[in-house]
């Protein structure tokens, strides 16, 4: 159980903790005539740090002990058989093509939703709970994750993804009017309606690394890029067909669902804009989107990306369109 510490100096009582905190966590009591927070519940905490991020004073911090990361690594034991080295060596390549032709500066990810009756593998869990779009941004920059439901700190993403059922004030909308993300109640549970989700309990953990350093067979490679970069992704997959594409974008839960669920439930493709939550908890640019690809599209892209880098995308990006300098 994280805990949950109030300053009673910076804290006035403003209750925006109340608001914000998904899991109903805090309550207003009083303290020698002064209103204040109180963590009511705190064994329900999430440590989604929602409260932390939103309380006007910095009276609130949620602190997890080192005991209790242990005591998870304890309970998920790894039994997952080593990658076949032929995959491997496939993954590895596929991660040079993608980082050469395109001229990433980061890792193209590799996702794995791992099954509840599914064996884990032996990759490291975080020390502190994280939010998934967190754990992407830790891949990109070299870092393999394995994170079961204990160690999600955001639960509408960890919802989403099947590992947890979903808290009420989410389930309602509530949390996106405190947000002023959303016009209406009406807004919010169309939203909430709309919003694809595997079934609760159905995942026990996402696992995400560097392609070239995959460690089980993933589901969905995601790309985070520039624009024009995933317009080449997106030109590779029309290189044989000319087939023009549709994609689905809210600019709401743009990780878990838009880079990582969809391209998994439907095995196709998907652009992101990004959202909210990953852009105010990560340190993802502003420059930068997302591209998520079903690992069985992946050569497709790979084939058609290889003879576009033949020519094309040096053409282009030398602009010999242009006329030339007098």
């Amino acid at each position: 159980m994280p805990d949950v510490q109030i300053s009673a100096e910076q804290c006035t009582g403003c209750g925006m903790c109340v608001n914000f905190c998904p899991v109903d966590v805090f309550q207003l009591g009083s303290n020698g005539g002064k209103k204040l927070a109180e963590a009511k519940t705190p064994s329900a905490c999430w440590a989604c740090d929602t409260c932390v991020g939103q309380c006007p004073t910095n009276a609130i911090r949620i602190i997890e002990s080192a005991e209790e990361a242990a005591e998870r690594e304890a309970t998920f034991k790894p039994t997952a058989p080593p990658l076949d080295p032929a995959k491997r060596q496939q993954y590895q390549q596929w991660h040079e093509i993608l980082t050469r032709t395109l001229g990433l500066r980061w890792n193209p990810v590799a996702i794995s939703l791992i099954g509840k009756d599914q064996p884990l593998p032996a990759v490291p869990m975080p020390r502190v709970k994280l939010r998934y779009c967190q754990s992407l941004m830790m891949a990109r920059r070299g870092k393999s994750v394995l994170m079961p439901a204990q160690c999600h700190a955001c639960p509408d993403g960890t919802h989403i993804l099947g590992l947890t059922e979903i808290p009420p004030k989410l389930a309602s909308g509530e949390m996106y009017l405190h947000f002023r993300k959303l016009a209406s109640m009406d807004a919010a549970k169309q939203m909430i309606r709309e919003r694809p989700r595997l079934p609760e309990k159905s995942t026990l953990a996402t696992l995400v690394s560097p392609l070239k350093d995959a460690q089980v067979t993933p589901d969905v490679i995601a790309v985070i890029a520039k624009p024009e970069q995933l317009m080449w992704l997106t030109m590779s997959a029309s290189y044989s067909t000319g087939k023009r594409f549709e994609f689905k974008v809210s600019g709401y839960n743009a990780q878990c669902v838009e880079t990582t669920l969809l391209p998994y439930t439907t095995q196709r493709f998907n652009l992101s804009l990004g959202c909210y939550g990953c852009r105010a908890s990560s340190d993802i640019g502003d420059e930068l989107m997302f591209m998520g690809i079903p690992r069985q599209q992946l050569p497709e892209l790979i084939a058609g990306l290889q003879k576009l880098g033949e020519k094309a995308i040096g053409d282009s990006r030398n602009k010999i369109y242009l006329p030339p300098n007098i």
